[in-house]
């Protein structure tokens, strides 16, 4: 038979060394985590990322955001979205008794393949999702050489 020591408190110091790990981790208060390089983000949209035979296809799910505030850049490999949700003034005196969108700035970084054709991203957004086209530069095929004898 094992015995188990029954602890009734256990369950409330899990919860709440998940809560202390939550405060920390969203408001930098985390004092031995290195923060010198570190983005915070409000939100994070979800992203797909598909690879197909001559490029990527990045799908990020930003509804409520006009495609033209969205900051798309590529440097050093490195592909960044950049943007802001924001809440409207009307919505806070509709007398919401509950909010469960996701509101204020997002920053997603996607390190890239050196396959990558960088000068030819395109970028489109419809219904709420921008879709990024990566497209792979040509592969150069090997060349045969012929040994003369």
């Amino acid at each position: 038979m094992l015995v188990t020591r029954y602890e009734p408190w256990s369950v409330l110091k899990q919860v709440q060394n998940e809560i202390n790990r939550k405060f920390a981790s969203r408001f930098g208060a985390d004092h031995n985590a290195d923060n010198s390089n570190a983005v915070i983000n409000t939100w994070m949209p979800g992203v797909d990322i598909k690879e197909e035979d001559t490029r990527f296809v990045l799908s990020a799910d930003l509804p409520g955001i006009d495609p033209k505030d969205i900051e798309i850049t590529m440097d050093n490999g490195v592909l960044a979205l950049k943007g802001e949700r924001t809440l409207d003034n009307e919505e806070v005196r509709a007398g919401y008794k509950r909010v469960e969108r996701a509101r204020g700035t997002f920053h997603r970084r996607f390190s890239l393949p050196d396959t990558v054709n960088a000068e030819h991203i395109e970028a489109t957004g419809r219904h709420g999702v921008i879709e990024i086209v990566i497209p792979k530069h040509e592969r150069v095929q090997p060349r045969k050489i012929a040994v003369q004898g």
